[in-house]
């Protein structure tokens, strides 16, 4: 499993997830609403953690950085 998805990536997902945790434990978040967006949650935090998505593949889509021939 090639990693495809890079430091912004990563960061931004890794926000989102955080920001609607944080919502659904500080009760914030409507009842209806939660099961819809810890969905979203844990895939953008498991995706940020693995660096990888697999949604990513079939479009050819990779936000890592190529690394030069001689590193």
């Amino acid at each position: 499993m090639e990693k495809n998805v890079g430091i912004l990536d990563k960061s931004i997902r890794l926000i989102i997830a955080l920001i609607i945790f944080t919502l659904y434990f500080s009760k914030e978040m409507p009842e209806n609403l939660t099961a819809v967006m810890m969905i979203p949650a844990g895939i953008f935090l498991l995706t940020s953690l693995g660096n990888f998505c697999p949604l990513y593949i079939p479009y050819g889509i990779s936000t890592c950085r190529k690394s030069r021939s001689g590193e």
